[in-house]
């Protein structure tokens, strides 16, 4: 059985190179006689996967040193609640920019410690696009301001790192993490769920500037303490061992492709791509406002979508699966992560075709 290409927002495709390397290594890594996930977290062996790890993605991403790198648990969803948590230092509300379904839960969270400012909403054009910077309303007095750079059920990503002065940033970038560069020193906190861009779920990745933790809200638990976990090198519980190891091997990856700017290009190439097939085509629509298309999640609809139901199945006859829109969006969402080939992306487009064609 042939693999197919699997546009899912998550979890993902894994490069094939890596799942690969880890069939080789999977009954014993490294003449250690064990499979990773058999080994002790506080084994050397693993130490020394867990190190390589986090070395690779400091070095792939520009982490600078004044910088902690936390692999953690509890998807990026369990961040919103330990970011305020960890980052209101004694002050009493925070900033939040809702532009998408990701943003609204976080939002919702952080009401439980804090007021919330909401800087701006794109929620009355059906978070199509990213408010005008002439409607935000920033608190001076804020903690922190946070944002969802990639909305993966609406396909909506900020074009810039939003300018907010002095005030700690704070960006979910779950869906983007790795596809392209970023300037890690703009941001106060960078965090993402692994399973999109980086590798299996369970592992979330934090990176928090270090002169920001060790001042938590009274009652924090102790798992959701950065400097805690800092202090312990992410392992004062069990880190999920295997979701790190897979992903290490991924950072490799990225390092042999040439790293971010390399991995831009094709991604960048990718969307392109599909958005010209979607916006020549006639029987396709993207809702969302070009200036703020995602590269990573792609959604459109058919001119009838009493089509849907076999427009997917034809897709899945063809190898290409996970193409239904999210229930709140509709239609279909292609999830075309670092991970997605060109060739997954070419024959999406040349199914697409076909299909217009044959219904139109």
């Amino acid at each position: 059985m042939s693999r197919v290409f699997n546009f899912s927002a998550g979890p993902a495709m894994l490069p094939e190179a890596v799942l690969q390397r880890a069939q080789q290594e999977f009954m014993e890594w490294n003449g250690s006689g064990m499979n990773v996930m058999e080994m002790s977290h506080r084994g050397k062996e693993f130490m020394s996967i867990a190190a390589k790890a986090e070395a690779d993605l400091r070095d792939v991403m520009g982490i600078p040193d004044n910088y902690k790198v936390l692999f953690l648990q509890g998807g990026a969803s369990a961040q919103f609640t330990a970011i305020p948590m960890n980052l209101l230092r004694g002050k009493k509300t925070a900033d939040y920019f809702n532009t998408g379904q990701w943003s609204k839960k976080a939002i919702q969270e952080a009401k439980r410690y804090c007021d919330v400012n909401v800087v701006a909403s794109s929620e009355d054009d059906n978070f199509t696009t990213v408010p005008d910077k002439a409607s935000w309303k920033l608190n001076p007095d804020a903690a922190y301001v946070h944002y969802t750079l990639n909305e993966t059920i609406g396909g909506v990503e900020f074009d810039a790192i939003p300018d907010v002065g002095d005030i700690p940033l704070v960006v979910d970038i779950s869906s983007t993490i790795l596809s392209r560069p970023i300037d890690v020193s703009k941001f106060a906190l960078i965090y993402a769920g692994a399973q999109k861009n980086v590798g299996p779920a369970g592992l979330t990745i934090v990176i928090v500037r270090d002169d920001l933790i060790g001042d938590v809200l009274p009652g924090t638990p102790t798992t959701f303490d950065y400097k805690v976990q800092a202090d312990n090198d992410s392992m004062y519980n069990t880190p999920p061992t295997y979701s790190l190891y897979l992903s290490g091997l991924v950072f490799q990856w990225l390092k042999d492709l040439g790293g971010l700017e390399a991995m831009a290009k094709i991604n960048q190439r990718k969307a392109e791509k599909l958005y010209a097939a979607i916006d020549n085509s006639g029987f396709y629509q993207n809702p969302v406002d070009k200036r703020y298309r995602s590269w990573m999640n792609i959604p459109f609809t058919l001119n009838d979508d009493s089509l849907d139901a076999d427009f997917l199945a034809g897709a899945k006859q063809a190898g290409l699966v996970t193409l239904k829109g999210h229930r709140s969006v509709g239609g279909m969402r292609a999830s075309i992560y670092n991970a997605m080939p060109e060739e997954g992306v070419d024959a999406l487009i040349k199914f697409m075709q076909e299909f217009a064609q044959s219904n139109s």
